[in-house]
């Protein structure tokens, strides 16, 4: 039985792509050779990874905006040193939604001056920071869009002048918004779009060479654009696979057909969570995540029941990060609404059973 997938990341992704994936592992479109044995520089791959980042513009609506996708490698975590790396030459302001946030600041210190424009810290990070200033003499302003940890999602972005940042590792093509608006994206694979090893870098090409520093070539977002995400051996079966979703996603009707599924999933659980007793929210009401929902059993007695209920109805990858315990359903584009479903019924049991 195929179980159901709420794992945090590495994540679920839709079968049709793992089926065609799994395929090209052995034989890429007839072409007698696998996907992971053929030359990057083949025509093949070449087509592939020209589709991927063509994808990735259109999805997003920023196609002849002055835009660049390119896929790298190093996950978020490398990001967060080559934003600071080739933005940052005075200051810059980051809002600390959580672990991610932090990480992102501690590497940007390295560069140059950093302001926490603001902070959910003191609460544990159960809430997105609201009312706050954006300084108007920053290089760049640095958000993270959705908090897989604390089940946070940004709903309203500031309004400034100053160039966006924004790390969309968990929310990446779920949801509509303004992509116009950022100055630069970046986001892992692993939630929304692929498996593990590559990262979606979109950069408007007039937010670089501002910088003083010289950036060694790996490092260097302009390298990468005019190699075309081609100045070294990429990850060609992450590229392949993020390709495969992207167009399943276009085929499904985009990221507006998406959010309707998401927004449908996301209040499926927790309409439970506000009705059931046995269980309570983490994150506050108005910053409640689509793609991660955060909650604690209030009984627990309870708990092992409700693990081996679980278990049995085939769900993995509930538990909660060690930071908030609990449990953590996380609901990326690819799961079915089904499996909420299930998920939502053991719930309403336990109740019962309580």
């Amino acid at each position: 039985m195929k179980k159901h997938n709420f794992s945090a990341g590495p994540s679920i992704l839709p079968k049709e792509v793992l089926l065609k994936a799994s395929e090209a592992v052995m034989d890429l479109d007839g072409i007698g050779l696998s996907l992971i044995e053929i030359s990057h520089r083949s025509k093949e791959f070449v087509a592939i990874i020209e589709k991927a980042r063509s994808l990735a513009l259109e999805l997003m609506g920023l196609e002849g905006k002055g835009y660049q996708a390119i896929f790298l490698q190093g996950g978020a975590s490398m990001q967060f040193m080559m934003t600071a790396f080739n933005l940052l030459e005075k200051k810059a302001g980051y809002v600390n939604t959580g672990t991610w946030s932090q990480k992102a600041i501690k590497e940007a210190r390295l560069f140059g001056e950093v302001v926490e424009v603001a902070s959910s810290q003191e609460d544990n990070f159960d809430h997105i920071p609201k009312g706050y200033k954006v300084p108007k003499d920053l290089d760049y302003l640095h958000l993270t869009s959705n908090n897989t940890i604390y089940g946070t999602q940004i709903k309203k972005f500031p309004e400034t002048s100053v160039p966006l940042v924004c790390d969309m590792s968990s929310d990446i093509f779920s949801r509509q918004l303004d992509f116009s608006k950022f100055d630069l994206i970046y986001a892992g694979a692993q939630k929304n779009m692929g498996p593990a090893g590559a990262t979606l870098v979109v950069v408007k090409e007039d937010i670089l060479g501002k910088v003083s520093r010289k950036i060694p070539s790996m490092l260097d977002y302009s390298v990468h654009i005019k190699q075309d995400s081609m100045f070294n051996t990429p990850p060609v079966f992450a590229i392949y696979v993020s390709m495969l979703t992207m167009q399943w996603l276009k085929d499904l009707g985009g990221i507006p057909a998406i959010e309707e599924l998401n927004e449908r999933k996301a209040n499926l659980i927790y309409s439970e969570i506000e009705l059931n007793p046995v269980f309570s929210g983490y994150a506050a009401k108005e910053d409640r995540s689509l793609m991660n929902a955060t909650f604690n059993i209030t009984d627990d007695g309870l708990k092992d029941m409700f693990d081996e209920m679980c278990k049995e109805a085939g769900i993995s990858g509930i538990k909660g990060h060690r930071s908030v315990g609990g449990y953590r359903a996380s609901m990326y584009n690819a799961l079915p609404i089904e499996s909420v479903g299930v998920l939502v019924d053991i719930m309403s049991e336990l109740e019962k059973k309580g």
